[in-house]
């Protein structure tokens, strides 16, 4: 009896694998090349919110951060956290949007 469980629900693991690698070379297969770079379509949405960040928005979000540190500092309770974090923003707006923004557009 139990042979006869074990080989049942080894034959619907191999089917349930049969499932989902199938269609998966099938798609791989029939999948096309994809090329990015060409299309400018949203060029002037990415220019406006890089000057954002990279400017008095930027600022805005850092402050708000510190603020929100400062505040939690203020509570009685020291975290960690509660000076990291607004140090982690103000780098990220500050370093991050150029670092993003030149990988994204360098080519490879």
């Amino acid at each position: 009896m139990t042979k006869a469980i074990t080989l049942q629900r080894q034959s619907s693991k191999g089917i349930r694998a049969r499932n989902y690698i199938l269609p998966a070379a099938i798609a791989l297969a029939c999948a096309g090349a994809a090329y990015a770079g060409a299309d400018t379509t949203f060029d002037p949405a990415l220019q406006k919110f890089t000057d954002f960040l990279e400017g008095s928005g930027g600022k805005i979000i850092t402050v708000l951060s510190l603020a929100g540190g400062l505040i939690a500092l203020a509570s009685g309770r020291f975290a960690l956290g509660q000076v990291a974090v607004p140090v982690g923003v103000g780098i990220g707006v500050g370093t991050g949007v150029p670092i993003v923004t030149s990988v994204v557009t360098a080519t490879i």
